[in-house]
């Protein structure tokens, strides 16, 4: 009996649920300009570290005073760049929400808005196409936007 090689293999069965990307984002309160980096593998100590210079270096320039916040993830205490962060004190400042209060985090609604205007009741055969319509997103909101600075405003 002959069986199709979508049906011997599970990957391939799988493949499009089995998969995923991720994103570490920040928007700048004041104006809505988003910031992000994507991330294929794992959100860990040393993804977010390069993600807060990538966030620090973008920032430096305005010369103000930049207050990011963080839920509690354990990647966000990481050692691999504490010493990193109580340098950057000051100028560029990292503030913990308390445990279990993601709806506080402001980007939280950028992805709930992202996921209802990208993905969801879409079909995507590939994790490429998921890419491209999450950055084809993105890149309407890099600069000053009214959208987010309201979605995320503090009242």
């Amino acid at each position: 009996m002959w069986i199709p090689p979508e049906v011997r293999d599970p990957i391939l069965l799988h493949h499009p649920t089995r998969k995923s990307i991720g994103y570490f984002g920040a928007v700048r309160l004041r104006d809505g300009k988003l910031s992000t980096r994507e991330e294929s593998t794992v959100f860990d100590g040393q993804t977010c570290f390069a993600f807060l210079k990538q966030l620090r270096r973008v920032s430096a320039h305005t010369g103000r005073r930049v207050v990011v916040i963080l839920d509690n993830a354990s990647f966000h205490h990481a050692r691999l760049h504490k010493a990193w962060r109580l340098q950057s004190t000051g100028r560029f400042e990292l503030f913990y929400l308390p445990p279990y209060s993601p709806d506080l985090n402001p980007i939280e609604r950028v992805w709930k808005l992202t996921r209802r205007l990208c993905t969801h009741n879409r079909y995507f055969p590939v994790i490429d196409e998921v890419r491209q319509a999450v950055s084809t997103q993105f890149a309407k909101w890099i600069g000053a936007n009214d959208t987010l600075r309201r979605l995320c405003a503090i009242t």
